[in-house]
């Protein structure tokens, strides 16, 4: 499985990423990687970290199953999560984004999605969602949609963000 992060918005979701980010772009980036790194080395799955911004001149890939990737001014960090989600390779996707629109457009892409609170509980079992009031419940427009199907069952979109989480295993 291929997990594409929304660098920056995993960042400003977590309060000790945040801090390291107040000492600089660098720390704050650094520190998300090493937490993605940590959770790459227990599974067989890839990560790729996407960050707005060029890439800064001087600084090494990332050895291992962390990809860092930087959008090239015009585009976006969200442009380069969405062109990769429409193309996942073997084994599916997951995005990793708080961002609504990151959202729909992944999972218009086939692809599980995952918001930023969640990943970031599941890798550090002491955290827990900030607020659970900013978490996407979905593609809602307002308008009512009719119930099919056993009211007991989770939704699909949750079972493939249940899955997609069961994959990385509870850090202890």
């Amino acid at each position: 499985m291929h997990w594409l992060i929304d660098g920056y918005n995993v960042i400003r979701r977590d309060a000790d990423l945040r801090a390291a980010e107040s000492a600089g772009l660098e720390a704050g980036r650094a520190a998300l990687i090493r937490l993605v790194a940590a959770a790459a080395r227990g599974t067989p799955d890839r990560f790729t970290v996407v960050f707005d911004g060029a890439h800064p001149r001087g600084r090494d890939p990332v050895p291992g199953q962390v990809e860092v990737l930087f959008s090239r001014p015009p585009r976006k960090a969200d442009d380069v999560l969405v062109e990769l989600a429409r193309r996942p390779g073997p084994g599916g996707a997951v995005v990793v984004s708080s961002d609504r629109a990151v959202q729909s457009a992944a999972r218009r892409a086939k692809c599980a999605v995952v918001d930023a609170e969640s990943f970031l509980a599941r890798l550090d079992a002491d955290r827990a969602p900030r607020d659970e009031d900013e978490k996407d419940e979905g593609d809602d427009d307002g308008r009512p949609r009719p119930k099919r199907g056993n009211p007991r069952r989770v939704s699909r979109k949750a079972r493939d963000t249940r899955r997609a989480l069961d994959r990385l295993g509870r850090r202890e």
